[in-house]
């Protein structure tokens, strides 16, 4: 949360957290980044952690973790804030399990312990194409962790070509805290989403193939969407990052846009967006598209349990997931429009549905509790 201040991260380590205290364990937040951490006021990664300490105490705190996080500065001194040295260091080493939320944290680089470290792959294709290709990086950080886990729940089924990383043990979801997203009808008109419109370097090749992480690739297949709808769609991103010519294209096919800056630096009123929109459209990354790995987005399903309708590129979650009231998986245009459409006929029916998809397969004590089985915890 303080190497990356938005706000989409900090609900999804908070919710981990959130729903395992609600299962009555003892949980703590650490976070032991060797990476400089971005400061959104400077607008750049810094060398120090004038912004990410008060921003970690802050949002623990904001979720009920007062006394229970620890940051530690290894880009730096390594000097621990909010726990002591010997509390963290001692809880690495014995807690029940340490789980490391997207595969970020290298303890054994940093001369940490952890008694069982359980790998929580966020983002599949990041650490399972590399390690297919032979990456030796990559294949030291899989093998420092005790158990993997993926949000790929396709991955290592015949649904999906990419083979799983050695000794994954469960696929799991991004665990949602319902009571947090509940709330009353949209006040706005749009249909919206957040995210970066283009981000560089970090394709991938595996057997021939070139995969894109950057989601412009797939927002182009679809670009005048807005055109041939009644449906007004919001897109909140980096305004700074388009160039003339893109934001020139975004709204000439009728896209509305709108700075992410403004309220993805603070849980609550990323929240409060979410639950201001009438429903989601999204794209997704092209690597789970092609290699219907199964995974779905952790900001979706916050729209879900918000009972809004969401329509995305289909990843093959489809196989895991019910479709066709309240979610919408789309391959092709004529699959999007027949989305809004059905939304558009029958709200009340789609946002009820979004719901009940919501707390039948993202509440966050079923997920952790069918997790920690899976783990034998």
């Amino acid at each position: 949360m303080g190497c990356e201040p938005y706000a989409g991260v900090a609900w999804r380590e908070m919710q981990f957290a959130q729903g395992l205290d609600r299962l009555g364990h003892d949980v703590y937040y650490l976070e032991t980044t060797s990476t400089w951490p971005y400061d959104p006021v400077r607008r750049t990664r810094v060398g120090d952690s004038n912004y990410a300490v008060p921003y970690v105490r802050r949002v623990a705190e904001s979720f009920g973790f007062a006394g229970r996080w620890g940051y530690r500065r290894s880009y730096g001194d390594k000097e621990w804030f909010g726990l002591s040295r010997a509390a963290a260091e001692d809880l690495l080493a014995n807690a029940d399990a340490v789980l490391s939320i997207g595969g970020s944290t290298r303890l054994a680089e940093e001369e940490l312990k952890a008694g069982r470290l359980v790998y929580i792959g966020t983002d599949p294709v990041v650490h399972e194409i590399p390690f297919a290709n032979g990456d030796e990086e990559i294949r030291t950080l899989i093998e420092e962790h005790h158990d993997l886990v993926t949000y790929g729940e396709n991955i290592g089924t015949p649904n999906c070509p990419l083979p799983p990383l050695p000794g994954l043990r469960a696929r799991t979801r991004q665990p949602i805290v319902l009571d947090a997203w509940q709330d009353g009808q949209p006040t706005k008109e749009e249909f919206t989403t957040v995210g970066n419109w283009r981000q560089e370097g970090f394709d991938t090749h595996y057997r021939g193939e070139t995969y894109y992480w950057s989601k412009h690739h797939e927002y182009l297949k679809f670009i005048d969407l807005p055109l041939r709808i009644r449906q007004p769609i919001e897109l909140a991103t980096g305004l700074v990052q388009l160039c003339l010519d893109e934001r020139r294209l975004l709204e000439s096919n009728g896209w509305r846009l709108i700075d992410a800056h403004a309220f993805t630096n603070d849980p609550w009123p990323y929240r409060d967006y979410v639950r201001a929109s009438r429903g989601e459209f999204t794209v997704a990354k092209d690597a789970n598209v092609r290699l219907r790995t199964g995974w779905f987005s952790e900001r979706s399903c916050c729209y879900l349990a918000a009972g809004r309708p969401v329509i995305t590129q289909d990843t093959g979650f489809g196989e895991v997931l019910p479709t066709g009231q309240g979610l919408f998986p789309f391959n092709s245009m004529e699959e999007i429009l027949a989305a809004f459409e059905a939304i558009r006929s029958d709200y009340g029916r789609h946002s009820r549905a979004a719901r009940v998809i919501a707390e039948e397969y993202f509440k966050a004590e079923k997920v952790l509790a069918k997790l920690l089985n899976d783990l034998g915890i």
